[in-house]
Parts: C-alpha cells; sequence; structure tokens
C-alpha cells in the first residue's frame, strides 16, 4: 500500500471496471493507501502470465482491494487469486469488491496465513513479508512459489547507487530481494519516486 495510492487516481481515464469498483470502495471508507497505477499496471502484466486453470495468485495486504482488483483484471480465466487482509472491516469491505469474481477471495488474518493457499505461480507482497519492518521476518519464497513463480516486492524508492540506499542508510530489505539465493531479481523503475523489486524462482 502506497501513501496517497488513492489520489494517484484521480483524473485517470480508461482503467479496468474491477479497478474502478476498488477505488470506489476505497474513496468512500477515506481509505488513502491504494496500490498505485503504476504499480496496478505491472501486477497486471505479470498476472497475465500466469497458466489457466490451476494457477494461483496471491497477496498479503488487501486494503479496500485496488491491488487485487489490477490482478484480477489480469488473469486468465480458471487462475484463483487470494488476499489477506489484518484489518476485519478492511478484510470485509474488499471482499465486498469482488463479490461476483468467485475465482477472487479476500481472506481475514496475518499475512502469514497466505502460505495455507499456496504455493504460488505469482505472490505479491504488500502487507506483510516484505523484510522491511524489524521484527517482521522476509517471506520464504522458497516454500511459498513453485519453481519459477514470481515475487513481487513494492513500494521502494529508486536508488542511483550501489548498494541502493534509503534514509542514508544501505537499504537491507531491497538487498535481501536482490540477491536472494533462490531468486533471479531485478528492480523495476515504475515512477521517478516508486520502483518494485521482480524476482522468479530458480527451477
Amino acid at each position: 500500500m502506497t501513501l496517497d495510492g488513492t489520489d494517484a487516481y484521480t483524473g485517470l481515464a480508461g482503467l479496468p471496471p474491477l479497478v474502478r469498483r476498488a477505488l470506489d470502495a476505497a474513496r468512500s471508507r477515506s481509505f488513502p493507501y491504494s496500490c498505485r497505477p503504476e504499480q496496478g499496471r505491472l501486477l497486471q502484466l505479470l498476472a497475465g502470465g500466469v497458466g489457466g486453470p490451476g494457477g494461483r495468485i496471491g497477496e498479503t495486504g488487501t486494503g479496500m482491494g485496488v491491488g487485487l482488483a489490477w490482478l484480477a483484471s489480469g488473469a486468465r480465466d480458471g487462475v484463483r487469486l487470494v488476499s489477506v487482509e489484518r484489518e476485519p472491516e478492511r478484510a470485509r469491505a474488499a471482499a465486498g469488491v469482488f463479490h461476483d469474481r468467485p475465482e477472487t477471495a479476500v481472506v481475514h488474518g496475518e499475512w502469514q496465513d497466505i502460505a495455507a493457499y499456496g504455493p504460488f505461480d505469482l505472490l505479491v507482497l504488500d502487507g506483510g513479508g516484505q523484510g522491511k519492518v524489524p521484527g517482521d521476518p522476509a517471506a520464504d519464497v522458497e516454500r511459498l512459489l513453485v519453481p519459477g513463480g514470481t515475487v513481487v516486492v513494492d513500494d521502494f524508492t529508486p536508488s542511483g547507487r550501489w548498494p541502493p540506499r534509503f534514509g542514508g542508510d544501505v537499504d537491507r530489505a531491497r538487498l535481501h530481494w536482490l540477491e536472494h539465493p533462490a531468486l533471479r531479481a531485478v528492480e523495476v523503475r515504475l515512477a521517478p519516486d516508486l520502483c518494485a523489486v521482480v524476482g522468479t524462482r530458480r527451477l
């Protein structure tokens, strides 16, 4: 979730209908932390690469469902999507956004609960498992991804230095993903102030 992410959609046209529905839910509840459109388009693209029936997409941190809506808008028929949200009222409201999408589920729980629905072909770590917060471990991608599966870790600030830095210090969380021995990973710049790490589990 991104600070002022909901406001980033102001005036944008051509959004998928499901994304518009999730944005309406976010605005009606004054929820500001939605996935930004740049990130959403990346998620939509990656979701389209998940194979048909039997494919699985997971997400931690549903918020009001904007990121999940981008994923669902890109997913092929037969792909199952599940997102975990720790705030119960938010989880219920987000589930309502997908009331007519039986392949998409919003589950109330801690981010670690996503493991019960994996392993995944695509996993988006947005609301936990990123390893950014002290005491919150990074997700175990060897357990949560199928071989060849993809993980997306969002909301990094671009850095023109190596090792990457944030707030004057080495960005250990970003290094964790970029140098993870089980992944082939790259930093993708989405906007001048926004980037994500995308990694594929080695076969």
